[in-house]
């Protein structure tokens, strides 16, 4: 159940970074926000680490494993902020629900963990209901393959992300989670400082507009240092399939999101296949 309750938070707050990201895509290099981001969710972590459980010496054996999983979930935020410039917030929500489907299938390649037939049908709900979003409810869309800039960009993010899931269980060798998040962390803000180093240079800290910092402190604090917390408990103690199973609900709250700040409905067309990634999440629940 705590499992549970975890992943219901990490869709939620997910989702802010959504519509946050939305804002501000536009006003900053993906690269530099990201790296921004990491380091402020890797002081945070940190700290939280070093009050609560310590850091033990054995936790730093095989470091590259810290590199393997911060570089992959870095590669994951740049290319979703990346996507978010032309991209709307509900869309790419939708692309994340094709998350749990390609999880479920490196949940298999790399720790045999096996979706039952119950578990696939669901999966293929919620994929429909992603790719009803992805091509705005229109046949001949998805006949001719169209799909936006944006769209494409933040979907090879989520390739990262699935196989980002089950390398968690695999690479963990019993760190607490706080400490383990921190160094996965700390391990992907060392590779941005480096390959972004040019675009955090050319970035005019000073004249940035005060939504960036805004969503730079929630990016930060609760769609990196909570949710990256949470993900990662999830995945100890829930198969991956179901740990993604809650991305589902991500274009759920992205819709209260773009309410809350003011945006409106979204088209009508879109509930029907928001209504389809409700549908999965219910059946992998009940599973």
């Amino acid at each position: 159940m705590r499992g549970h309750a975890a992943m219901l938070v990490f869709s939620a707050l997910v989702a802010g970074s959504f519509s946050l990201g939305g804002l501000m895509a536009n006003e900053i290099s993906p690269a530099a926000l990201t790296t921004a981001r990491f380091g402020l969710a890797a002081l945070i972590m940190g700290a939280l680490a070093l009050v609560f459980t310590g850091v033990p010496r054995a936790a730093f054996a095989a470091p590259w494993r810290y590199l393997v999983l911060g570089g992959m979930f870095a590669i994951y935020f740049v290319l979703m902020f990346e996507g978010l410039k032309t991209a709307p917030p509900v869309s790419t929500a939708a692309v994340f629900t094709l998350m749990p489907i390609m999880t479920a299938g490196f949940g298999w390649l790399l720790l045999r963990q096996v979706t039952t037939g119950w578990i696939a049908l669901a999966l293929a709900v919620g994929a429909s209901g992603a790719l009803w979003v992805i091509f705005r409810g229109e046949l001949a869309l998805a006949l001719a393959f169209e799909v936006g800039r944006g769209e494409a960009i933040y979907f090879i993010g989520c390739i990262f992300h699935a196989a980002f899931v089950p390398l968690l269980r695999l690479l963990n060798r019993g760190e607490q989670s706080l400490a383990y998040t921190f160094l996965f962390m700390l391990g992907g803000f060392l590779l941005l400082l480096v390959w972004a180093w040019g675009d955090i240079r050319a970035t005019d800290w000073g004249a940035l507009p005060q939504v960036v910092w805004v969503a730079l402190a929630y990016l930060a604090v609760f769609a990196s240092a909570a949710s990256f917390f949470l993900l990662q408990y999830g995945a100890r103690v829930l198969p991956s399939a179901k740990v993604m199973a809650y991305s589902y609900l991500t274009p759920s709250w992205v819709i209260l999101w773009e309410i809350a700040l003011g945006h409106g409905l979204p088209p009508l067309w879109i509930a029907a296949g928001v209504g389809l990634t409700v549908i999965a999440l219910l059946m992998l629940l009940r599973e």
